[in-house]
């Protein structure tokens, strides 16, 4: 005779159909049900809150392992646990309803999308093993692909805080998937997504005689990042400030023309001045401009020498188009 499992422990067995096997016990055999499974049965759902799919099977297995470990039902899963040779003893009708029990839980812990595979298996071992053999190759390949993202991360724009919980983020994932990430490589991969900014830190890490963990890693670069941001915001205020100081004018004003050397014998008027009295080579007269007829400048130099509505206010008649070009004397 079984013994009555509480309301809570009836539901989560009737949830799914009992394994045939189960009418092959002999009701004359008195069977119990232990308090630990009890427990697990009647507290699966919460213990396991996510339902197996084919993008969380390490997680999963895991979390099954741990709590049928924890309650000494983990031999039904790995076949350690066979069930006794005789059939009638209440031995094996013990066996029997524990493994009966097990394997409901399971069932309500895997997803409708993979219930398919093992919904005829008759016993906890057979549905462990099924779903090893159908998700573990799928693991192993989101394991080489979180490798390879971690090989290839980087900082970028991110804050240093977001980019260490990115890493984080991917080793904890990979040891969730059954396999696990060397601390120095994690070290290495770090320090090789960082930008051009902390060259000086990567350097002064790798040349340390004494090795540095994840830990006092993670510490530094956060302080590195502070004082990087400090400096940042000098150079900034340096720049700012010396742009406002200093506007990029042209030396000597605007119209400044760098003076050209004289050939012997002639003479370049100077071009920055229209009325520059400055003494001319080797004691010549100033020149006259024979567009407007003023002094100290000539016709190559005059305002109006494109203004063809121009008339000079005197009566000099202006032959700036017939007049040959002025030799100074010597």
């Amino acid at each position: 005779m079984v013994s009555e499992l509480p309301m809570g422990d009836q539901d989560s067995v009737s949830s799914l159909p009992p394994p045939s096997s189960l009418a092959a016990i002999n009701t004359d055999v008195e069977i119990s049900i232990p308090a630990t499974l009890k427990f697990l049965i009647s507290h699966i759902k919460n213990l396991i809150p996510h339902p197996l799919t084919s993008e969380n099977y390490a997680i999963w297995r895991i979390q099954v392992l741990q709590q049928f470990t924890a309650t000494g039902y983990a031999g039904h899963l790995s076949g350690a646990a066979a069930p006794p040779a005789d059939i009638a003893s209440s031995a094996h009708a013990n066996w029997r309803l524990a493994d009966s029990l097990l394997l409901s839980a399971l069932f309500s812990t895997i997803s409708p999308a993979l219930l398919p595979y093992v919904i005829t298996a008759t016993s906890a071992c057979e549905v462990w093993s099924t779903l090893e053999r159908r998700l573990q190759p799928s693991s192993r390949s989101r394991v080489m692909q979180l490798k390879n993202e971690l090989h290839h991360v980087q900082m970028k724009n991110s804050t240093m805080q977001q980019y260490l919980s990115q890493i984080k983020n991917i080793v904890d994932n990979i040891a969730a998937s059954g396999s696990k990430v060397d601390p120095e490589d994690v070290i290495l991969y770090t320090l090789n997504g960082l930008p051009p900014a902390y060259n000086s830190f990567k350097t002064s890490i790798r040349t340390s005689p004494i090795p540095s963990d994840l830990d006092n890693l993670y510490s530094l670069l956060c302080n590195e990042e502070i004082h990087i941001n400090q400096d940042l915001a000098k150079d900034q205020v340096v720049t700012s400030t010396a742009f406002y100081a200093a506007p990029n004018y042209p030396p000597h004003g605007r119209n400044y023309k760098r003076p050209v050397k004289n050939k012997p014998g002639t003479y370049i008027p100077p071009t920055t001045n229209t009325n520059n009295t400055s003494s001319l080579p080797n004691g010549a007269s100033r020149p006259t401009c024979q567009i407007c007829g003023k002094t100290g400048h000539t016709a190559l130099n005059c305002w109006h020498r494109c203004d063809l509505k121009y008339a000079p206010t005197t009566n000099y008649n202006p032959k700036a188009l017939l007049a040959q070009p002025t030799s100074y004397p010597t």
